[in-house]
């Protein structure tokens, strides 16, 4: 079974305030269980956002071969 994460660890695994997690819940962009009136984030749902919004860099040609404008 997938490890329930409270707001506060899922804030500390990203490097944020306890808020942002909760604006993530609240705008339901990520997944979320209520056990009673508790929310937890299953682990996986936390890697997978991470996934999903991570941006690759760009790669540049070698400035030798740029045209000149």
């Amino acid at each position: 079974m997938d490890r329930l994460l409270t707001v506060d660890q899922v804030a500390e695994r990203l490097g944020t305030g306890a808020r942002f997690p909760r604006r993530l819940i609240e705008e339901r962009r990520i997944t979320f269980v209520k056990v009673g009136r508790h929310v937890r984030i299953p682990e996986t749902a936390v890697e997978a956002y991470v996934s999903d919004n991570t941006v690759e860099p760009i790669r540049l040609r070698p400035a030798g071969l740029r045209r000149a404008a």
